[in-house]
C-alpha cells in the first residue's frame, strides 16, 4: 500500500480554497487577519485584567461592540483600534505593510 503524501498547509489551502489571488482565497485570508486582530485585542484585554465592559467604558463604547470586535464580527475603524491599544492599554500601535 502506497503512502499518501502529506500536504503542507499552503498546499491544503490551495486545494480547498484556490490559489493565492482567487476570490475565495482572498476572503479567507481577510477573515484570518480579522481573527488574528480580534485575538490580539482579547489577549491584551485579559492581560490588562479588564472585562469587556470595562474596556468599553474606557474607550466610550458599548460592551456588545467589544464582544463583536473580539469575535471578529465587525469592521474595526482605525480610530477605534488606536483608542483600544493606546488609550485603554497604554500601548503604542504600530502598523506595517508587506
Amino acid at each position: 500500500m502506497a503512502k499518501k503524501k502529506q500536504l503542507t498547509f499552503e498546499e491544503l489551502l490551495d486545494r480547498e480554497l484556490g490559489l493565492e489571488g482567487t476570490e475565495n482565497r482572498k476572503a479567507f485570508e481577510q477573515k484570518a487577519k480579522f481573527y488574528e486582530l480580534s485575538e490580539m485585542i482579547k489577549t491584551a484585554r485579559k492581560e490588562a485584567g479588564m472585562t469587556q465592559l470595562q474596556l468599553a467604558q474606557k474607550i466610550g463604547t458599548q460592551k456588545s461592540y467589544i464582544s463583536k470586535i473580539e469575535n471578529g464580527n465587525c469592521d474595526l475603524r482605525y480610530s477605534t483600534l488606536l483608542r483600544i491599544f493606546e488609550d485603554a492599554f497604554g500601548k503604542t500601535l504600530n502598523i506595517s505593510a508587506d
